[in-house]
């Protein structure tokens, strides 16, 4: 059983993980030959106040 894990900072929208969720399925059914009823899709959404790169806050306050 595949389980695919996207982190992202931020969120996203019902309909854009709806989508995200039907994309890679299909991909993972058609490249790994994988059955679409196993294919696990988790979502990790952190707040971009949770989130550093280079020493700086992602949400722009310092």
């Amino acid at each position: 059983m595949p389980l695919v894990n996207i982190k992202i900072a931020g969120e996203l929208s019902r309909d854009q993980k709806k989508q995200i969720v039907e994309e890679i399925t299909g991909t993972m059914e058609r490249l790994a030959h994988k059955p679409r009823q196993y294919v696990v899709v988790n979502f990790d959404e952190t707040k971009e106040e949770n989130w550093g790169w280079g020493g700086v806050m992602l949400d722009g306050k310092g």
